[in-house]
């Protein structure tokens, strides 16, 4: 992917995240595209603020945003510790009324490519225009 600028916001580590996720999908105009987006980014920065920074107040969600012809492509980064490798896995849970465990498998639902970082704490999340 070419080198962009980046877009960069910070939101608080909290649950209110429906005006932030409207800022996020400014640059996305077919509506059945934002609408699956928007899932997929609700359930990134859910598990960045509950699984990552713990619901700690004091600890901020980083999301970097760049448009390339082909791509939206947004990066989601926690202050936590990371998900392990293992924890990655885009699958359903076991138990079909599990309390958890759904999150990452619509994630990869919703996009096109997802990329953790090395650490675990950094979900890049891609959408094909």
């Amino acid at each position: 992917m070419p080198s962009k600028n980046w877009d960069v916001f910070i939101h608080p580590s909290t649950l209110k995240l429906s005006s932030f996720i409207e800022t996020l999908l400014e640059p996305v105009i077919c509506r059945e595209t934002a609408k699956k987006i928007e899932l997929g980014l609700h359930e990134a920065l859910v598990n960045a603020v509950v699984h990552g920074n713990l619901s700690d107040p004091n600890k901020v969600i980083r999301v970097r945003r760049v448009l390339t012809p082909y791509w939206f492509v947004w990066q989601i980064q926690d202050e936590g510790l990371g998900v392990v490798k293992t924890k990655r896995v885009s699958s359903l849970p076991l138990e079909i009324d599990a309390n958890s465990g759904r999150g990452i498998y619509l994630i990869h639902k919703c996009f096109d490519d997802v990329r953790w970082s090395r650490k675990g704490n950094r979900l890049q999340l891609s959408f094909k225009k």
